[in-house]
């Protein structure tokens, strides 16, 4: 049986996507973004684009490679709450305006990518990654890190996940069952979304990361995947 749906919470502070950060104080947009990481973490994400599985046709799947799908979706899943605390970190401590926003529009995009693989999740009959509380405090300090570091690295940083995101799900959509179509169907749009965060990042002005600190984040990732496959 599919896993019920999680009551969403109630809403406390102002809606987070979209709301202006200017003009708050730093407390104010401290407790923006800790609404935010409690609806990331234990809410129920909600998506303003249709689903890109659509109406795209069930197909029944062995049990085996259901459970397999399954892990697979679980891993983009977790990196979806990850995406969300590294974003929100950095533009936690950015200071370029124009800089902020992209990670903001990144972020509720990312929010949406939250959404449909919680979604393809429930009709595989997986569940969520039990540590998503503690994937998001992690990316949450990477994100605050990455940012303190200038807004040039910063935007480096997120070109350079975007880059490697965009590899593991290259791998994901050839490693899912062919017939799985549905999943297919929304990371080949998470893929482009991706490709298109990296783009913006470059744009403005991302600096190109040394070769060890790339090697770390492919390091980190693939503990990560590994883990949340199972757990």
């Amino acid at each position: 049986m599919p896993h019920a749906p999680r009551p969403t919470l109630p809403a406390v502070l102002p809606p987070s996507h979209g709301a202006p950060s200017r003009g708050f104080d730093a407390l104010d947009r401290v407790l923006v973004e800790a609404q935010r990481a409690l609806e990331t973490v234990f809410g129920t994400p909600a998506a303003s684009r249709p689903n890109p599985a659509g109406d795209t046709p069930e197909i029944e799947l062995h049990p085996a490679e259901r459970r397999h799908a399954a892990g697979l979706m679980r891993i983009n899943h977790v990196g979806e709450v990850c995406a969300q605390a590294l974003y929100q970190g950095q533009a936690l401590s950015c200071n370029d305006p124009q800089v902020r926003l992209a990670l903001q529009e990144a972020a509720h995009e990312e929010t949406e990518h939250l959404a449909w693989t919680e979604r393809r999740l429930a009709e595989l009959r997986g569940r969520t990654s039990l540590l998503n509380p503690l994937w998001y405090l992690g990316a949450l300090s990477i994100g605050i890190g990455a940012g303190k570091l200038g807004d040039t690295w910063s935007l480096g940083f997120l070109a350079e996940t975007e880059r490697q995101v965009e590899a593991h799900l290259d791998h994901h959509l050839s490693d899912l069952p062919w017939q799985d179509l549905k999943s297919r169907a929304i990371v080949e749009q998470m893929r482009l979304d991706e490709i298109s965060h990296a783009a913006t990042a470059v744009r403005l002005g991302a600096r190109e990361l040394p070769a060890g600190a790339r090697l770390a984040m492919r390091l980190v990732s693939r503990t990560m995947t590994g883990t949340a496959y199972y757990v």
